[in-house]
């Protein structure tokens, strides 16, 4: 430098349409100064003490505190660097940004590499609903017309949402307890909402996984478990994979299958759904929600050895997840691409592709199928679960977050388009061996992966080898989700709680055991009955609600001016009129629709067993309400509590809990053009 310029700090108050905010103006003076160092210039502009509050930022970050009168002091910082980044419009404003300022409780650690965070979003984003929901909900929507409304929901609701969290995670460094108190304190009880979800999530979720596991160990075998009806498992109703084969020369009006004769008059199961109710649930031994049974020790412990993996994949954080994620992110599109040139092979897959992509354009009417492509693309996505929020907040503060969220939501997108075409093959082969309508065989959820399609697999030949594959797919696609949901509640713990940070190993084992505990009374007789109640009313309906306060608290308290001035200090670049106008009005009744409607829509939950339907009695309904405000109830409480702590009057304690908490951003640190008037020699 061959001079440096006089600074001077001044504190001013700006009043704003959202409420009184404190920032630093900094302005420069025309005299010419000896040479200064950049650590000199920012101690003389940027730093200012406040007792009480951390002027610390972990990472690359420089929090600049607007002060009454302090004294001025130097940073504590290790190898800092001063970076001024000139605006557009040609004036000389510029902003100040200070590396690698000193954390108390160690350095917020960071991706190793680009691609450990990208793999880390795609095995989150990209789950067992790409496999198990998609594909029918496209065939029963109206099949290639679904797409448009699938496709419009994307852009104006789903992927602004998603490339909201992904910026606000990164630019904030926080998990999702603490980010909300900084953004607007009035919504602080938005973060402790979202993990109370991911917990119920964690319980349910790795059963299903275990299920899988238990699959493809039990598949281990010359012959499957599921395609003889002479297991100690299987009633006089059942009836093999084989015997459903048909002989179109020999059928007749009586069922002559492979000579067995079949009463046309008696209802039958496949061996495929008696060994995943009474073999792998041992769903006989209970009697709907009154009467649960005893725990399943198999399933238990499948479930206890997928909490192990979980654990030794979060127990060091980013640095040891993203690096499982490079198999269990991976994994799976090897696997879908081999069923998918195997499906493609089969006789009969063709006609099971049509039936997938044949558009009905009259379906686009109906406003349950648009309600259907929103709730997909939404709950695919996985905006406001916290994940999103907590893999970006260990992001490169310049990481290019824009086109990491264009990239991983049109992988998540194209996988779930691409898995139909996976799965429709083999079923319609499994149509064209059992001459069977689609819609006999078609569904969703866990009956299409535990039974229809393994059903499917039972008729190919090295039927062995492809369940095995197929069942190691669902287990790596859950583990991935399980990472993520379970890293969001970890992050949010340790930023609240820094000084856990250096217990990290021991705050996941109790995580994770608490996670295991919560879920083993999925692992019962009954426990299929418990999963159901909590993948119904454990996060869709609660999760909606969430997330429109998200938006509220984000685009209209903190200010989507102020959000997009954040975003530019990272990227360089501003948001487009386009994405804010979605983050401010779009993305909002995007979610409020989507949460009426589903209210609207929404039918008593009934389990339907081996063709028994088993109805919510009266307590289980009251539990399925409180499972949904138990998570929503805590922006109320916290609401109260905000307001109870505060000072002044009624409408000064409201105007201090939406104004952004202790953390100002970088857009309220500006260094502005020097003023001759107030030149100061």
């Amino acid at each position: 430098m061959q001079s440096a310029e006089r600074s001077r700090v001044q504190r001013k108050l700006d009043l704003d349409s959202r409420g009184s905010q404190n920032c630093v103006e900094v302005e420069k003076g025309n005299a010419n100064l000896q040479e200064r160092s950049p650590n000199d210039v920012v101690a003389m502009t940027a730093a200012v003490e406040l007792p009480g509050y951390d002027y610390g930022l972990p990472g690359e970050d420089v929090l600049v505190r607007p002060a009454p009168e302090g004294k001025e002091i130097r940073p504590k910082t290790r190898d800092s660097v001063v970076e001024i980044d000139p605006t557009d419009g040609g004036t000389n404003q510029t902003t100040t940004v200070l590396k690698d300022v000193h954390w108390p409780h160690g350095k917020r650690e960071k991706w190793d590499s680009k691609l450990d965070f990208l793999l880390s979003v795609i095995g989150f984003a990209v789950d067992l609903g790409n496999i198990w929901r998609f594909p029918y909900i496209c065939y029963q929507n109206g099949g290639g017309a679904f797409l448009i409304p699938y496709l419009i929901m994307y852009i104006f609701g789903g992927l602004p949402l998603f490339y909201l969290e992904l910026a606000l995670g990164q630019f904030q460094r926080s998990g999702c307890i603490t980010v909300w108190s900084r953004i607007c304190p009035l919504f602080s009880g938005i973060g402790f909402g979202i993990c109370i979800i991911a917990s119920f999530t964690a319980w349910y979720y790795n059963t299903i996984i275990s299920w899988a596991l238990f699959y493809m160990f039990d598949s281990m075998r010359s012959q499957l478990p599921w395609d003889s009806c002479d297991n100690w498992w299987n009633t006089e109703h059942c009836i093999t994979v084989y015997e459903q084969l048909v002989d179109n020369s020999n059928a007749t009006t009586g069922l002559f299958l492979r000579n067995r004769t079949f009463n046309p008059n008696m209802t039958y199961f496949s061996s495929t759904e008696e060994y995943f109710y009474n073999r792998v649930l041992q769903i006989q031994y209970a009697d709907g929600f009154n009467k649960m049974g005893t725990i399943r020790w198999e399933v238990a412990l499948c479930l206890a050895a997928v909490f192990t993996i979980v654990y030794f994949a979060l127990w060091k954080g980013v640095k040891s997840s993203g690096k499982a994620v490079w198999v269990t992110a991976t994994l799976p599109y090897v696997i879908l691409s081999i069923l998918l040139v195997r499906g493609l092979m089969l006789k009969g897959s063709l006609a099971g592709i049509h039936y997938y992509l044949t558009p009905n354009f009259e379906q686009l009417l109906n406003i349950k199928v648009w309600n259907a492509a929103a709730s997909q693309i939404f709950f695919s996505l996985g905006p406001g679960f916290g994940v999103l929020l907590a893999l970006s907040s260990y992001n490169k503060f310049r990481n290019n977050c824009y086109g990491d969220a264009m990239l991983t939501s049109f992988i998540n997108c194209a996988t779930s388009f691409l898995s139909g075409f996976v799965v429709f093959s083999v079923l319609g082969h499994m149509c064209y061996r059992m001459n069977k309508e689609m819609s006999k065989v078609a569904n969703e959820g866990p009956s299409l992966v535990f039974i229809a399609y393994p059903e499917a697999i039972a008729t190919l030949s090295g039927s062995t080898f492809w369940a095995i594959i197929f069942m190691l797919m669902l287990i790596t696609l859950g583990l991935d989700s399980t990472f993520g949901g379970l890293e969001a509640i970890i992050t949010g713990i340790l930023d609240r709680w820094p000084h856990l940070r250096r217990r990290r190993e021991i705050v996941v084992l109790i995580m994770v055991i608490y996670c295991f505990v919560g879920a083993l009374p999925t692992t019962t007789n009954g426990g299929y009955y418990v999963l159901t109640l909590l993948d119904t009313y454990g996060a869709p309906f609660s999760i909606l609600f969430i997330v429109f306060c998200e938006c509220v608290a984000l685009c209209w308290c903190y200010g989507t001016r102020r959000f997009s001035r954040d975003v530019k200090s990272m990227l360089g670049f501003s948001p487009g009129l386009f994405w804010q106008i979605c983050w401010t009005f779009v993305s909002p009744l995007f979610l409020l629709g989507i949460f009426v409607l589903n209210i609207f829509f929404h039918t008593e939950v009934e389990v339907t067993v081996m063709g028994k339907a088993v109805l919510a009695s009266g307590w289980v309904r009251i539990v399925s309400w409180l499972l949904i405000f138990s998570s929503i109830s805590m922006i109320p409480i916290f609401m109260v509590i905000g307001l109870l702590q505060a000072r002044g009057t009624f409408y000064q304690r409201c105007i201090a809990l939406i104004t952004p908490g202790i953390r100002p951003t970088f857009s309220d640190f500006q260094v502005h053009t020097p003023d001759p008037d107030k030149h100061s020699a």
